[in-house]
């Protein structure tokens, strides 16, 4: 049961949320506290147990026909761990909420808030925010931004017209990298009755959508101030490698899984450069 929980809440993934909480927290405060520990090690595992384990509970049928699911990209849960698995979202997320809202302000709930309903939109019933299209990217993309967000709000940052550039990037980013994401399951999501952007418009579409995207984050890096620049130049390998896919058919989309592979592997490499930015950037502020 403990191996499946785990697998549900995509270990190779828990750096994408922690990481962005961690980085504004600290880069503001420029101190290590109990609220800075214990908002990471949320963001870290409960908060992607949320985000992923409700996600594998509902898309259930969907799971069955992905030929993706059941290794470090997603489990298939059986049917007798739902429960359990939501009864374990709650047990995990609960206690470090309510310290959380203990030690924030009315402005740190809201974004709190907004970054808890993400998480469950996105896949419970009734919600179902992953199957209206663009909804489901824009949702998608919060869950990841949004602990930045909270971060910041957390530790009393000023949001200048460079920080919400920085911040309009990485939503973008976000946007992206789910559009891409939900080309692969096209197939599966058909299958199983699930809408998404990419059962909607369509692989070549959605491809290029993300690809726009990706460019259109770049680009709003290049407004920000020195050294954020920088940062621009990470936003091309992930368009470049997804151009392979520019005019992939709906009934060969499940290729695309070459392109997420290369994502994850991205990830690990952008979040080295990044965190050697933001020391260079920690070093300039620093006098």
């Amino acid at each position: 049961m403990i191996r499946q929980l785990l697998l549900s809440s995509r270990p190779l993934s828990w750096v994408n949320t922690a990481f962005p909480f961690a980085a504004g927290y600290l880069m503001t405060t420029r101190e290590v506290d109990l609220v800075f520990v214990l908002g990471t090690l949320y963001f870290l595992i409960p908060y992607n147990l949320a985000m992923y384990g409700i996600n594998d509970v509902f898309d259930y049928e969907s799971d069955l026909r992905n030929p993706r699911k059941g290794g470090v990209e997603g489990a298939v849960l059986d049917r007798s761990l739902h429960r359990v698995t939501l009864w374990a979202v709650v047990i995990t997320n609960v206690p470090f909420l309510v310290f959380l809202v203990a030690v924030g302000s009315p402005l740190s709930w809201l974004v709190l808030a907004v970054s808890v309903f993400a998480l469950i939109a996105y896949s419970a019933p009734g919600l179902r925010f992953k199957e209206r299209p663009f909804i489901d990217s824009l949702t998608s993309s919060t869950h990841f931004v949004s602990p930045a967000v909270y971060g910041l709000v957390l530790a009393g940052a000023v949001f200048t017209p460079g920080l919400w550039a920085v911040l309009g990037a990485f939503f973008l980013w976000g946007i992206a990298s789910h559009a891409f994401g939900a080309v692969q399951d096209i197939v599966a999501d058909r299958e199983g009755g699930i809408g998404s952007i990419a059962t909607v418009i369509g692989g070549p579409a959605t491809v290029r959508f993300a690809f726009a995207a990706y460019l259109l984050a770049g680009v709003l890096l290049l407004v920000t101030p020195w050294p954020g620049p920088l940062a621009a130049v990470l936003a091309l390998p992930y368009a470049l490698s997804i151009v392979p896919f520019w005019s992939v058919r709906d009934a060969d989309a499940e290729s695309a899984n070459a392109g997420w592979r290369r994502f994850l592997l991205l990830n690990f490499v952008s979040g080295f450069l990044v965190t050697l930015l933001l020391i260079f950037t920690w070093l300039l502020t620093s006098y």
